[in-house]
């Protein structure tokens, strides 16, 4: 599963990188890989990384560990940043970035860069032609290279080339309830989970920097203080609290409001509220194999991603993340109609629909709840996803706007998630409840989350295990139920 950025730097697949430029974006799932900030914040806690700001480009890169200290690769390092070229010759490896020389010698501490010494703190290494260097060493190393500052933050392992830091204010207002504002120097747009007591916002592609002092503290007993933390290539924002938070988009992304969430359900959406997508004034064909709407009423509506020409992420050389979603639906769609459920499955075959379509039916069909299904092949069990609404756009009259037509059901669609990731997690399956701004979420009419499956272990071909995938599906109809009169009293 991919969450696309418009505007996102297209690097070759050979360059090792795991996510692009920190281009803030409507926050849709695409056809190909999740958004690569997700694949850091769900990289297995043993994996060592490092993540590379830049005017060029953001990434973030494996580190290794060699003879007890953390080794980089160089030519990896530079690739994003500009045209590079390296070739081993024996023990020796000449590095070439533009039109600046590097020698190295495999074994030796000392290097030629400029044509001056250089003196490494551990041996450079060269692994099949590869050419190694200690990560402490990027500080003082890449300026000499590239002619400009850099600063390096080891223990977390954050390097920053030139002025690309993103600094950020936090203030609480006095109103009731009190609200968090954060103004940030440039769009940002952090993968934010609540967990008790708290909300986490990880920024795992902006070079966000703590403003001054990593712990904030606020004269408000319902929004007291906030962390900033860094580790492993990553930073987040953790907002302490006395009462369950909520986050809102603002300011094209430079803005994140923080405060307490509403207490008052969901109201009852009509027909004439029911928003249209902004290009089309009705909906728009169905493709082939999609399942259409009809007079039966329907509880709950199952989507599984992707389809048709749009094949979604490649799991594996062989499993293909539309067929995992199809599967994985008609099996929902099975357990749910198995506890007396009537479901409608969005897409029954290989068939193409695009977002606004997947919105539009779905809320034609006026079900309590809808489910959208990914897979991934990166971390383990599964992820549930509720809309982080942007509060940019405004309603008119009894239309509401395409892109805030969830914005009165987020409240009902976080409790959903939360109460399915409990009942996963009573059948010890992983799980964990996430909000983020995605789309088709954003633009449904009843409750709504995304269920991204990953496989169990390591072993990705579990994904299409017929007994993995009921049990999955099994533990999320439940839930469903669980939570059944909830859904019916805000639909």
């Amino acid at each position: 599963m991919r969450w696309s950025k418009p505007h996102r730097v297209v690097v070759p697949a050979s360059r090792r990188l795991s996510w692009g430029r920190p281009v803030r974006a409507v926050g849709a799932f695409t056809a190909a890989t999740f958004l690569a900030s997700v694949l850091l914040l769900y990289s297995s806690p043993e994996e060592k990384r490092i993540s590379v700001y830049s005017n060029a480009a953001n990434y973030s890169l494996p580190v290794i560990d060699r003879n007890g200290d953390e080794y980089i690769g160089l030519l990896e390092v530079f690739e994003p940043l500009g045209a590079v070229s390296a070739k081993a010759s024996g023990l020796r490896w000449k590095f070439r970035y533009y039109d600046i020389d590097s020698d190295f010698t495999s074994g030796n501490t000392r290097a030629r860069v400029r044509g001056a010494d250089y003196d490494l703190p551990a041996s450079f290494l060269l692994e099949n032609g590869r050419g190694l260097v200690p990560l402490s060493c990027l500080g003082t190393l890449l300026p000499r290279i590239l002619g400009g500052p850099v600063t390096f933050n080891q223990n977390s392992r954050r390097l920053f080339v030139g002025n690309v830091a993103v600094h950020f204010t936090a203030q609480v207002s006095k109103t009731t309830p009190p609200k968090l504002v954060m103004n940030f120097t440039a769009p940002v747009n952090p993968m934010i989970a609540t967990e008790p007591g708290a909300l986490r916002m990880a920024f795992n592609h902006e070079a966000v920097v703590a403003p001054g002092s990593q712990a904030l503290t606020f004269d408000s007993k319902v929004i007291p203080s906030a962390s900033f933390q860094e580790n492993n290539g990553a930073a987040a924002l953790v907002v302490a609290a006395s009462v369950p938070l909520m986050a809102s988009f603002a300011n094209n992304g430079r803005t994140i409001i923080v405060e307490p969430v509403p207490q008052s359900t969901a109201p009852t959406q009509t027909v004439a509220s029911v928003p249209r997508p902004p290009s089309s004034p009705s909906i728009a064909p169905l493709a082939s194999g999609a399942a259409a709407p009809n007079t039966r009423r329907y509880f709950a509506v199952v989507d599984p991603s992707h389809g048709g020409e749009e094949r979604g992420a490649s799991l594996s050389g062989q499993l293909a993340e539309k067929d995992v979603t199809l599967a994985f639906g008609r099996r929902l769609r099975q357990e749910l109609e198995a506890r007396g459920l009537a479901t409608l499955l969005l897409r029954d075959g290989d068939s193409t629909l695009s977002l606004d379509q997947r919105a539009s039916l779905s809320n034609s069909a006026h079900p309590a709840i809808y489910i959208c299904v990914h897979a991934a092949s990166q971390g383990n069990g599964v992820r549930m996803y509720a809309a982080l609404v942007p509060n940019e756009a405004e309603n008119r009259g009894p239309f509401l706007s395409w892109d805030m037509a969830q914005a009165a059901f987020q409240l009902l669609s976080r409790t959903a998630a939360t109460g399915l990731v409990a009942e996963l997690q009573t059948k010890q399956i992983p799980a964990r409840a996430l909000i983020a701004p995605l789309r088709p979420l954003n633009n449904i009419t009843t409750a709504a989350i995304a269920v991204e499956v990953a496989p169990p272990g390591d072993d990705i071909s579990q994904l299409n295990s017929p007994a993995y995938q009921q049990s999955i599906a099994g533990a999320i109809a439940a839930g469903v139920v669980d939570v059944r009169d909830k859904l019916e009293a805000g639909r």
